[in-house]
C-alpha cells in the first residue's frame, strides 16, 4: 500500500499519453511559455509607464510636536 510503484506510473503515463496525445501536451506546454513571457512582458510595460517618484517637499512655517514627558513616581511626590 502506500504510494505506487513505477509499474503504477507508467500505465497512468500511457493512458494519458493515449487521451491526449503527444502533440497536444507540447502544444499545452508552448500554449503556458507563451502566457508566462506576456505576463512578464507586461509586468515591464507597467514599471516603464510610472513616473519617478518625487521627493516629498519641506513643509515651512510649522515645528515639530514637544516631546512626551513622564514623572516617575518619586517625581509626583516631590
Amino acid at each position: 500500500m502506500g504510494s505506487f510503484s513505477l509499474m503504477h506510473w507508467v500505465i497512468v503515463l500511457l493512458v494519458v499519453m493515449l487521451l491526449f496525445g503527444g502533440g497536444r501536451i507540447s502544444s499545452l506546454m508552448g500554449d503556458v511559455a507563451k502566457g508566462i513571457k506576456s505576463f512578464k512582458k507586461g509586468m515591464e510595460d507597467d514599471s516603464d509607464d510610472m513616473p519617478a517618484a518625487r521627493p516629498a517637499s519641506k513643509i515651512e512655517g510649522q515645528r515639530a510636536p514637544d516631546p512626551v514627558v513622564t514623572k516617575t513616581e518619586e517625581q509626583k511626590q516631590v
